[in-house]
């Protein structure tokens, strides 16, 4: 099941006679890695309010905005990505890239097979590699990014491009992982809910007053959040809000106004939200 979810920053949004383009893949096939050559790197930019169309491929892939910030749905999973992150897909899995406002795109590849799991070989079935999640991307990861080749085509690597290749699989291995992403349910009842919150995160602060609005019962949106998503309704809710407010901060609002954007009392309770959520105080994390 595909879903794509609008998040958008709350000021500066796109027109709404924009349209939404939606473009083919650039032939990822002519940028396979291979074991001879295991990282290939692919440059695209794109204008905002284009979509790229659902696809996948048995390699991995890095997902970098080099500037701009994208949007991956990949999964049952939405993520916003400023410069300072990358998503990691592994092989297999369908994802949409949509560009919230004018982006350069970085698509690394991996190299994966039965023995390849993440930037080191075998690995458990239960190994985060074996899951969509968002990296922290440091300035080195960046600029080896930068300097990896982006022409399409068979070729074996250079000498330097191996050695970038090698320096990227260790900064990967050591990448900080982000606990950012907005899952969605299978279950139709649920999904139109959490699109709802999606659209305006600020309109219902609790799941009696989401419920109220519904006409069920507040015990059954709780037992579906456990079925389908396995967290609660305030712990999906948060990871809403700091996906609008990510969205937000790309675009150098201040904090004050985002916290009162998204219905905080005080720019201190926002400030308290993300620390609780992610381990690191809003000037860290959104920067």
């Amino acid at each position: 099941m595909s879903i794509s979810i609008e998040i958008l920053p709350m000021t500066r949004a796109a027109p709404p006679h924009r349209r939404r383009a939606s473009v083919p893949p650039v032939d990822p096939d002519q940028f396979m890695p291979t074991p001879e050559h295991p990282v290939r790197a692919k440059s695209r930019k794109l204008k905002a309010a284009t979509s790229i169309d659902p696809h996948q491929h048995p390699w991995a892939q890095l997902a970098f905005s080099m500037t701009g910030v994208i949007r991956v749905q990949a999964g049952r999973g939405s993520y916003i990505v400023p410069p300072s992150r990358a998503v990691w897909i592994p092989p297999g899995v369908e994802h949409v890239v949509s560009v919230v406002e004018d982006a350069e795109l970085r698509a690394v590849y991996l190299f994966q097979d039965e023995d390849h799991c993440g930037p080191d070989g075998p690995a458990p079935p239960d190994s985060p590699w074996r899951e969509c999640r968002v990296l922290e991307v440091s300035n080195l990861m960046r600029e080896l990014v930068l300097q990896l080749t982006v022409e399409p085509g068979e070729r074996p690597p250079s000498d330097r491009e191996y050695h970038l290749s090698m320096l990227v699989l260790d900064e990967l291995r050591h990448a900080k992982s982000i606990p950012l992403g907005v899952d969605l349910p299978h279950d139709k009842r649920l999904l139109a809910l959490c699109e709802s919150v999606i659209d305006d995160p600020s309109r219902w602060r609790t799941l009696d007053e989401w419920a109220g609005s519904t006409g069920a019962s507040p015990r059954t949106i709780a037992r579906l959040f456990r079925s389908e998503l396995g967290t609660t309704f305030l712990q999906w809710r948060q990871q809403v809000l700091l996906s609008k407010a990510l969205a937000m901060a790309a675009h150098k609002v201040p904090m004050a106004v985002i916290s009162a954007e998204l219905g905080y009392a005080s720019a201190s309770a926002f400030t308290a939200m993300v620390r609780r959520s992610v381990g690191a105080p809003p000037s860290r994390f959104f920067t």
